[in-house]
């Protein structure tokens, strides 16, 4: 039997402002088949792609990213927010749909030639997977492809990650509420 991913997404609309749906994958997660079924569903994707390291975001990124790693049989590299990692980092700013942020790995978290498995939990704009993609390959890893559990197709998030594999558990087509 397989697990209904879309079904255990809740819905909350008019957040985070009116006349939008967002779409919540916590409770996704809290379920232990939830949780298997975007495992399963991630690494059966990115298998035959030979993943070296899983580079997640903080913070819903690693709820999935050191499962799938395991896996895989694979790492896990965190990307974070400024000043959480202790060690040389590098750094990427990028741009949100209200605004900028920021990135940062460890140095030596992805080393040369490495193949890594981009991952988060949502694509939406394409500003924060474009970034890691943009740091692991400023370490000279290869970007193996780039997984989520949603996509939100209309938003430019796939084209912004143009050349790159991307697979998407789940897909919406919309955010605005119908009443």
């Amino acid at each position: 039997m397989t697990y209904d991913i879309n079904g255990a997404i809740r819905r909350i609309p008019h957040h985070p402002k009116p006349g939008i749906l967002f779409y919540d994958l916590m409770p996704l997660f809290e379920s232990p088949a939830g949780l298997a079924a975007c495992v399963d569903g991630i690494a059966a994707w990115a298998r035959p792609r030979r993943v070296d390291v899983v580079l997640g975001a903080e913070a819903r990124g690693f709820i999935l990213g050191g499962a799938i790693a395991r896996s895989l049989d694979a790492g896990i590299a965190c990307a974070r927010k400024p000043g959480k990692l202790p060690y040389e980092v590098i750094r990427r700013e990028y741009d949100l749909e209200y605004g900028t942020d920021v990135l940062e790995v460890h140095r030596d978290a992805i080393r040369p030639g490495q193949r890594v498995l981009v991952h988060d939990d949502l694509l939406a704009t394409g500003g924060t997977a474009a970034a890691k993609c943009q740091l692991v390959e400023e370490l000279g890893g290869v970007v193996a492809g780039v997984a989520v559990v949603v996509e939100l197709t209309f938003l430019p998030g796939r084209e912004r990650l143009a050349g790159y594999d991307v697979m998407a558990l789940v897909a919406y087509d919309s955010e605005a509420v119908v009443e």
